[in-house]
């Protein structure tokens, strides 16, 4: 048996900024990855993403910090939330940008539907003009 157990030793200051940092970066990730448009790696991020935010939750609840870490702490988080509101702002141009393509289409399958049985009756149309056509040479 070891001598400590991690689940029951207690969160220092320290180990919570170095959460909120690691959150940081996975943030910063994201915003590059949405920058890059590689929505389903940006998926696959935010989950681990929510995942870090969760235990987050749970450190900062077991730990008080002194003045000068919660002011790192709060830099840390504007950072988090410069980040997220860039994200946010890429995921809503994107959401707007696949709502025209599927107007576009939605368009294009109504167009085709009140055509297209035009289209088969005109083909039919030509096919008995041509028959007539070969019965008066």
């Amino acid at each position: 048996m070891s001598a400590s157990n991690p689940r029951h030793d207690p969160v220092t200051p320290q180990a919570l900024l170095d959460a909120y940092a690691v959150l940081l970066d996975s943030a910063a990730h994201m915003h590059e990855l949405a920058n890059a448009e590689e929505w389903a790696s940006l998926i696959e991020q935010r989950t681990h993403y929510v995942m870090l935010v969760d235990k987050l939750r749970q450190l900062d609840a077991a730990v008080t910090l002194d003045e000068r870490m919660q002011q790192r702490k709060a830099e840390l988080l504007e950072a988090i939330l410069e980040h997220d509101v860039e994200i946010r702002r890429q995921l809503v141009a994107r959401r707007d940008e696949l709502g025209k393509l599927i107007g576009v289409s939605q368009s294009q399958r109504r167009l085709h539907r009140a055509y297209a049985p035009q289209q088969g009756n005109s083909e039919a149309f030509y096919a008995l003009g041509e028959a007539d056509t070969k019965r008066s040479t």
